[in-house]
């Protein structure tokens, strides 16, 4: 294999390496001027800000704005419309990485895994044996463009995952939301009571409804964003109904015991459902695994016998 090659495929995976680190680094859910307010509060002020600047670590003065800049460029070359379908989608699974940092990610991927195909048709010798060009061409092929679309389906399932967990969650936060508001709380002092109680993307979604509307956005506004970074039905008639008793002025403990009733109707639906495909779901595996390893234990044996006994041994 020719040394520049590994070269390329070694930079294109530290690069990559860069990409991940950084992107988990800024998932994490915490604040990084908060945490640099903390170290300053605890030591002296610097003089300038060249001293601030060289007090940072190397990850944050070379390597992430490194990767920023590349992230920039690659969004030059991609539609607009294309990012902020990306965006949505980060939102809806509940990330806080920047679409041109995903593109980007894509883009490193795709590099690394092309050469990482190449890397096993021409490189080792056992596996040049035996290959054709179209063989080798689709094995290339193929390591480009799980490099290029692995990302896209790992940020699905994180979405899926992220809706089944709202699911879920709804029915028990709205009894909570309901013995709140029927005590005496407000809606939204019941939204913080949700939020401080449980540690779920649902009660995450509410606390971020609650710091939006501190900062000002009105509450319809505030719920009909997070029905929209959910992408969930049940949220979004749960939201409707919310939006529509706070324009009518209806009482707002009503429309939850409603609301309640409905979700917890349709989780016993979904459960039964689920109940209902199950054996259907277990017929595939018990008629290619289950039943032919019986067959062998149980009729094996006999089957041994009747064709030595009406064979003439020939068996």
């Amino acid at each position: 294999m020719d040394p520049l090659i590994g070269i390329l495929a070694l930079g294109a995976f530290l690069l990559v390496s860069g990409l991940v680190y950084v992107g988990m680094r800024e998932d994490r859910g915490r604040d990084p001027l908060q945490e640099r307010l903390a170290q300053f509060g605890e030591r002296e002020l610097p003089e300038s800000l060249e001293e601030i600047e060289l007090q940072l670590s190397f990850r944050d003065r070379i390597v992430i704005p490194l990767v920023k800049w590349f992230a920039n460029i690659t969004t030059r070359f991609t539609p607009q419309k294309q990012l902020e379908a990306t965006r949505k989608q980060l939102e809806m699974a509940g990330s806080t990485n920047d679409p041109t940092t995903f593109f980007a990610t894509r883009i490193v991927l795709l590099v690394v895994m092309f050469f990482a195909g190449v890397f096993m048709v021409f490189g080792p010798p056992q596996f040049q044996a035996d290959r054709g060009p179209v063989i080798q061409l689709a094995v290339v092929v193929g390591f480009a463009a799980f490099g290029f679309y692995g990302p896209v389906l790992s940020l699905r399932g994180r979405i899926r995952k992220r809706q089944e967990n709202i699911v879920k969650a709804l029915p028990d936060a709205l009894d909570l939301l309901v013995i709140c508001v029927e005590a005496g709380l407000g809606f939204d002092m019941a939204m913080g009571k949700v939020y401080e109680k449980w540690d779920n993307e649902l009660a995450l979604a509410f606390g971020r409804v609650l710091r939006e509307i501190q900062l000002g956005k009105l509450r319809r506004e505030a719920l009909k964003d997070m029905s929209d970074r959910m992408d969930v039905p049940d949220v979004n008639s749960f939201t409707a109904a919310i939006i529509q008793a706070d324009q009518l002025g209806v009482s707002m403990s009503k429309i939850l015991r409603v609301q309640s009733d409905q979700m917890r109707v349709k989780r016993r639906q979904r459960a039964q459902e689920k109940a209902q495909q199950a054996p259907v779901k277990m017929m595939i595996p018990m008629v290619l695994l289950i039943f032919p390893s019986i067959w062998i234990v149980l009729l094996g044996p006999a089957a041994l016998q009747v064709m030595a006994l009406s064979g003439g041994g020939l068996f």
